[in-house]
């Protein structure tokens, strides 16, 4: 059961079948895998979720003896598609959002990054309630009482920052740079007319005012680019150049004081959810494709085992060597 577990937590079912009868000399079908893979992960969700309500009640998973000296929470969410399409769109597809918990060795300055020692993941198809209380969980496990610092990191999307703000308040906020920039040579494009060599330079010279911490400056050139385009009408798209201007504007307003890169890079902490958005691909190449069509209970099953084998703790074996034996009963 665990090979079994491993290959589905690895491929899609139909490749996991074909490793497994090649290995075994068997001739199980597609159906008998998903239905064993998802038995197990099924049993990881449920004591999953035990665990979660347990902390709801104050009871709290064991933490390590050793306070990490940095522990960064990164959240960000993928796409996966669903049997049933959604009543309202009519789309199949959702999200599914990961939560990455890594823990560093301080870097000093630019001279040395900061040093990714631990990654552990959790992932689920529901809401950021629903992450938020498994990254609590997940975050109390791995010392987030006893750290030194704690950091949270992301995109700044519109989920993610009351996530925050209800579950890790005392974490230091760090919207990730490299999102930041995006948004500056947006504004540069939609100033100057897409991607012409002028909106490149503008581009390049905002993100230089970013980097450096000159967030005074960079706001002052926003706001003056917004001003010169007009305020954005009734009729306007969400890529209109006059609403493009104006949402970041309030996007910097808004995550002015998250953005403090000098500082940060001085501290020796990381300034990108690089973690989380490797994560959700490394999540999304399991689940994600244009032949994959998700059950709720069968993603989430899913979900729960490839966090596990994602994993760098060193879980996925003490998993294993605690659980009792897994019946194998036909399909």
């Amino acid at each position: 059961m665990r090979r079994l577990a491993r290959e589905t937590a690895e491929r899609g079912f139909e490749l996991a079948v074909r490793a497994l009868n090649e290995d075994w000399h068997t001739c199980w079908d597609k159906t008998q895998v998903r239905r064993w893979a998802e038995r197990v992960g099924q049993r990881l969700v449920a004591e999953r979720d035990a665990e979660a309500l347990d902390y709801d009640r104050g009871r709290y998973p064991h933490s390590p003896l050793n306070a990490p000296q940095l522990l960064a929470i990164e959240v960000d969410a993928g796409k996966v598609q669903m049997c049933d399409p959604d009543p309202q769109t009519g789309s199949r597809w959702r999200d599914d959002k990961v939560a990455v918990l890594i823990s560093y060795v301080s870097g000093d300055g630019d001279k040395r990054p900061p040093e990714p020692l631990v990654t552990t993941h959790v992932a689920t198809r529901e809401d950021a309630h629903v992450l938020e209380r498994l990254a609590l969980v997940e975050a109390y496990r791995r010392g987030i009482s006893k750290a030194e610092q704690v950091l949270f990191i992301s995109d700044g999307g519109n989920w993610t920052d009351p996530l925050w703000e209800r579950a890790f308040p005392e974490a230091k906020r760090i919207i990730d740079f490299y999102h930041a920039s995006e948004h500056v040579y947006d504004c540069a494009r939609a100033l100057l007319g897409g991607w012409t060599p002028a909106a490149a330079r503008k581009g390049e010279k905002w993100k230089t005012l970013l980097w450096e911490g000159r967030l005074d400056k960079l706001l002052r050139e926003l706001r003056a680019a917004a001003a010169h385009l007009g305020p954005p009408q009734a009729a306007d798209e969400p890529e209109h150049p006059r609403r493009v201007l104006t949402n970041n504007v309030a996007y910097f307003e808004r995550h002015r004081e998250h953005m403090d890169y000098p500082e940060y890079r001085r501290l020796g902490w990381p300034i990108s959810s690089g973690g989380v958005e490797g994560a959700v691909k490394q999540v999304n190449k399991r689940v994600k494709g244009s032949e994959q069509f998700w059950q709720p209970m069968g993603l989430e099953a899913i979900l729960a085992l490839r966090a596990l084998w994602l994993s760098t703790d060193g879980r996925w074996d003490l998993y294993w060597s605690n659980r009792p034996a897994y019946p194998k009963r036909a399909a």
